[in-house]
């Protein structure tokens, strides 16, 4: 893959227009839930100081801003959509944190390992409940529509979390169970959050219906890419542990490819992800095993069809043409990155 050195503009754009509003939701918590969420979110140190600038990719709420604007909206129309989607992200990224017993996030400790699991899960528990009172405290009948997505969208988020936690526990998990979860787990937001602009702004169900798709294949393209990161990932650039996926035992793209491409390496890859023990040798003979049988070189291919059918997604709808192009290279941004 191809490094982007330089972020698209929209997601510059998007965070100052949207971050005002996050703030103002974040400040509804009391001082109890409120230090834990700023942390997490890069506002805050551990002991309440402000942190400068702002962290997080602000994928999502960019796909929630340009899909107002794909259906000839102001942006600020979709702004509490892009809130929404954003809170309730974070809210995965909390709790993920805490099943996966990761310590680190954005190179620096997660909100269990610095302030306990206890507040982690209602931390959690408080954004989640953020994201939908967003939507719900909106006039007007598209804002009920777009809490209805989000919902559902919470809802196929947490399956396809329970799938991967499961799949962690098996050493047959296929290469379609594994696209199943990550639909769940990864798409289902992206695809909210490309198409809930067009429901606050009540457009129409065409374009709805274009950017859902568009979303949820820049969503299986994000995970494809979140997967490669995961193994051979540079931790300077991602703030997580080399070979981390690995550490976890979760059964991720690559690992699902390798295990199935009936290399002469998948026995002794299959030994080492159901041994006892995962030190640093295993994980790094384990990352060279799945290279070789194929599940990085697979992977990447995948994530670049999964653009592919993002933007033919969108090739028949009538859409501005500044807003096309960010689309664009929003999508092409999420399949180049390298973090």
């Amino acid at each position: 893959m191809t490094t982007v050195q330089t972020a698209p503009d929209v997601l510059t754009r998007a965070r100052a227009l949207v971050v005002p509003a996050l703030e103002e939701a974040v400040a509804r918590l009391n001082d109890e839930l409120r230090l834990p969420v700023e942390y997490h979110l890069g506002w805050r140190a551990a002991n309440g100081a402000p942190v400068p600038g702002r962290s997080g990719k602000f994928v999502r709420p960019a796909l929630a801003v340009l899909s107002t604007e794909a259906a000839g909206a102001p942006a600020h129309v979709g702004v509490p959509g892009a809130v929404a989607v954003e809170l309730l992200h974070n809210f995965s990224l909390v709790h993920d944190d805490v099943i996966d017993r990761d310590a680190e996030r954005r190179h620096r400790p997660t909100v269990w390992a610095q302030f306990g699991v206890a507040t982690a899960v209602i931390a959690g528990d408080a954004l989640l409940a953020l994201a939908h009172q967003t939507l719900l405290d909106q006039p007007g009948a598209g804002a009920r529509v777009a809490a209805r997505s989000l919902a559902c969208a919470t809802t196929a988020l947490i399956g396809g979390e329970a799938d991967d936690m499961a799949f962690e526990q098996r050493l047959d998990v296929s290469v379609d169970e594994c696209l199943e979860m990550a639909i769940g787990k990864t798409g289902a937001l992206l695809a909210c959050a490309s198409s809930i602009g067009v429901l606050l702004a009540e457009g129409g169900v065409e374009l709805y219906e274009a950017l859902a798709d568009f979303g949820l294949n820049v969503g299986l393209a994000f995970q494809a890419v979140d997967d490669v990161l995961g193994i051979w990932g540079d931790p300077a650039a991602t703030g997580k542990p080399a070979w981390s996926d690995l550490r976890d035992r979760k059964k991720t793209l690559p690992i699902a490819v390798a295990l199935a491409s009936g290399h002469a390496a998948v026995d002794e890859l299959r030994a080492l992800l159901g041994g006892d023990l995962l030190g640093d040798d295993e994980v790094a003979r384990a990352a060279v095993l799945v290279e070789v049988c194929g599940g990085r070189d697979e992977t990447e291919r995948q994530a670049r069809a999964f653009l592919g059918a993002a933007l033919e997604a969108i090739d028949d709808v009538d859409l501005p043409a500044p807003t096309r192009a960010e689309l664009t290279d929003l999508a092409r941004f999420v399949v180049d990155r390298d973090f």
